[in-house]
C-alpha cells in the first residue's frame, strides 16, 4: 500500500498556484523553518511542471513518491503550469551558526529544483528604537527589495500561516487597534503574496515530513522575551485551554471579516477624499470644508483625514493624533496647529483668513 498523501500538500499546491505570477519570476522567501520550506515544496511542484518533469515524482527523489491519484495534481493549467520559481534565503545574522543555517536551507531549495536561489544578508540595527522584532523585519524587507532588484522578480511568496494570523490579530486587540489592524496579515500587498494563510503550522510540518525536508527550529520562536513568541508559546495555548480550543481559527476568521470591512471603508474614504479635496493651496496645503467633513460618518472621516496626511507627505497618523485633528473640526476651542507624523501639521482656518471654515493639512517644509 502506498503511503498516505496528505491533504495539506494538495491544499498548499493549489494556494501557491493561485499566488504565482505566470509571466514573471517568483521568489520564495525562506528562513529554513518548516513554514517556508513547506511553501518552497509547494512552489517547486509547479516549477517542475514548467520544466516538463513528472510532477508526481522527481528523478532525484529516493523517498516515497506522491503517488498517482487524480487528487495529487491541481486541476487545470493555471499559473502554476507556466510560472518560474526561485528563492531567496535571508540571513539575519542574529544567531550563532546562521551562515550554516542559510547554506543548509539554500541546498534544500536547490534540491527541490528552485532556480535561482539567492542568499542575502540582512543588516539588523541592534540600536534601533523599533525593538528587535521590528528591526529584523525592516532589515528583511530591505533584503527583499535587493533580491527583487537583483533578479527582476515580480513576486515574493511569504510563508505566514493561519497561526501567524491568529497571533497578529491578538496583538492588534491588545493594542486597541482599529479594523485595518484587526484584519491582520494581508494575503496580497505590493509584490508580496502569502498563500499559506489558510494552513496551520502543524500542516506545514506535515508537508515538510512528506517531502523529507529538514526544517530549522529558530530558538527565537520559543523565547518569551519577544512579544510574538510569548503570544505563541504562552498566551494562545492558555486561551485554547481556558477559553476555546478553536481560538486560532476564530481569530483568523476575525481577520478575514475585518479585512473585507476595512477594504470597503478604505474605498469609501478614497472616493469621499476625492470629492472633499476641492481647494488645494498654492504651497501644497490640502484643504477641506469643515461642514462637509462633519457630515461624513466618523469611520470614513478619520480615514479621509489620514489620507490627507499621507498625501501631504506624512505617515499614517495614530488614533490619538486623528482624534486631536477631529477636535479642530468644531468652531470653538483651539484652531491648532496639530503636529502629525512625518512633520505634517493640521490647523483650522480662522475667521478673516482665506482658509476660514476649512481643515488645512500643511506639508512638511524641507
Amino acid at each position: 500500500m502506498s503511503p498516505r498523501f496528505p491533504d495539506s500538500v494538495n491544499r498548499a499546491r493549489r494556494a501557491v498556484e493561485a499566488a504565482l505570477d505566470p509571466a514573471g519570476l517568483n521568489l520564495v522567501a525562506c528562513s529554513g523553518g518548516a513554514d517556508s520550506l513547506a511553501l518552497a515544496a509547494a512552489a517547486a511542484f509547479h516549477q517542475r511542471r514548467l520544466a516538463g518533469e513528472n510532477p508526481v515524482k522527481r528523478p532525484d527523489e529516493d523517498g516515497p513518491s506522491d503517488q498517482a491519484s487524480s487528487e495529487d495534481v491541481p486541476e487545470g493549467e493555471g499559473a502554476g503550469a507556466t510560472a518560474r520559481v526561485g528563492a531567496v534565503v535571508i540571513d539575519h545574522q542574529l544567531h550563532p551558526g546562521s551562515e550554516a543555517v542559510t547554506a543548509t536551507a539554500a541546498a534544500q531549495l536547490r534540491g527541490l529544483g528552485l532556480d535561482p536561489v539567492l542568499s542575502v544578508r540582512a543588516s539588523v540595527d541592534p540600536a534601533s528604537g523599533e525593538g528587535p522584532e521590528a528591526a529584523a523585519r525592516t532589515a528583511r524587507y530591505r533584503a527583499f527589495a535587493e533580491a527583487l532588484a537583483q533578479t527582476g522578480a515580480t513576486r515574493i511568496l511569504l510563508a505566514h500561516t493561519r497561526d501567524d494570523q491568529a497571533e497578529q490579530v491578538l496583538l492588534g486587540l491588545a493594542r486597541g487597534s482599529g479594523t485595518r489592524s484587526l484584519a491582520g496579515i494581508p494575503a496580497v500587498r505590493g509584490p508580496f503574496r502569502r498563500p499559506l494563510l489558510g494552513l496551520t503550522r502543524e500542516e506545514t510540518e506535515e508537508i515538510c515530513a512528506h517531502a523529507q525536508l529538514r526544517p530549522w527550529q529558530d530558538p527565537a520562536n520559543c523565547d518569551p522575551r519577544f512579544l510574538r513568541s510569548k503570544v505563541r508559546t504562552e498566551i494562545l495555548p492558555y486561551l485554547e485551554a481556558q477559553l476555546s480550543g478553536s481560538i486560532r481559527e476564530s481569530l483568523a476568521r476575525t481577520a478575514q471579516i475585518a479585512a473585507e470591512d476595512a477594504d470597503y471603508l478604505d474605498q469609501q474614504a478614497k472616493d469621499r477624499f476625492a470629492q472633499l479635496l476641492h481647494d488645494p493651496g498654492p504651497e501644497g496645503q490640502l484643504r477641506m470644508e469643515l461642514s462637509a467633513l462633519l457630515a461624513v460618518p466618523p469611520a470614513i472621516r478619520r480615514r479621509v483625514i489620514a489620507l490627507a496626511v499621507v498625501a501631504a507627505g506624512g505617515a499614517n497618523p495614530s488614533f490619538e493624533r486623528l482624534m486631536a485633528v477631529e477636535k479642530l473640526l468644531g468652531k470653538t476651542g483651539s484652531a491648532g496647529p496639530i503636529e502629525l507624523e512625518g512633520g505634517v501639521r493640521a490647523h483650522r482656518g480662522t475667521r478673516g483668513s482665506p482658509d476660514y471654515a476649512k481643515l488645512v493639512i500643511v506639508p512638511r517644509l524641507n
